[in-house]
């Protein structure tokens, strides 16, 4: 298989967000000097890599990628302690991928989450969710009580929240872990 490095890993978790946000991938492509076509290859070169027998499997799919993670944490998940390794990418300075791994290295989840140095964006209207502006916990966080919603799709999180200056029920779309948009329930 070609090379596949941080530059074509990012530019797969793009190819998912073009879905909703073309406009910022667009942006982003020329951030990076990358062209549709690069976005494109990636994508499909990620995809083979999951599929294929022989290309490993679990986090050393990500290590392959990525390298040595720059953090690993403990994360209880009910009973179970998990690991979390957290990877840099350059297209986001203040986001981490993380990788969530079960005891025994299996991977369950798979997502941008917010640098423990980095500063929460300011959330407090529904006004402040802008696209790419947030991650997961930070929805969470700054609108209790949230409910995940079953994903729509592989790579995508959805949460039910309440808007709390109108009392209206939304539901917030992420791809990869990032804010994409927020739509009526």
């Amino acid at each position: 298989m070609a090379r596949y490095g941080v530059e074509e890993f990012q530019l797969m978790l793009l190819r998912r967000m073009a879905d909703h946000r073309p406009e910022l991938v667009d942006d982003a492509l020329r951030a990076l000097g990358a062209s549709h076509a690069e976005l494109r290859a990636a994508h499909n070169g990620w995809q083979a890599r999951l599929r294929s027998r022989t290309y490993p499997g679990g986090v050393r799919r990500y290590t392959t990628v990525l390298g040595a993670p720059e953090r690993e944490v403990e994360r209880r998940v009910g009973d179970l302690v998990c690991r979390a390794l957290q990877w840099r990418l350059p297209l986001w300075p203040d986001l981490r991928f993380e990788v969530l791994c079960a005891p025994g290295g299996a991977v369950w989840n798979e997502w941008l989450v917010r640098a423990p140095e980095a500063a929460r964006p300011e959330l407090g209207r529904t006004a402040d969710l802008a696209p790419w502006s947030c991650v997961v916990e930070d929805v969470v966080r700054a609108f209790p009580p949230t409910a995940p919603l079953p994903p729509d799709a592989p790579s995508r999180a959805r949460l039910a929240l309440t808007a709390p200056e109108t009392g209206e029920r939304l539901v917030a779309h992420f791809t990869w872990g990032l804010l994409q948009y927020v739509a009526d329930r």
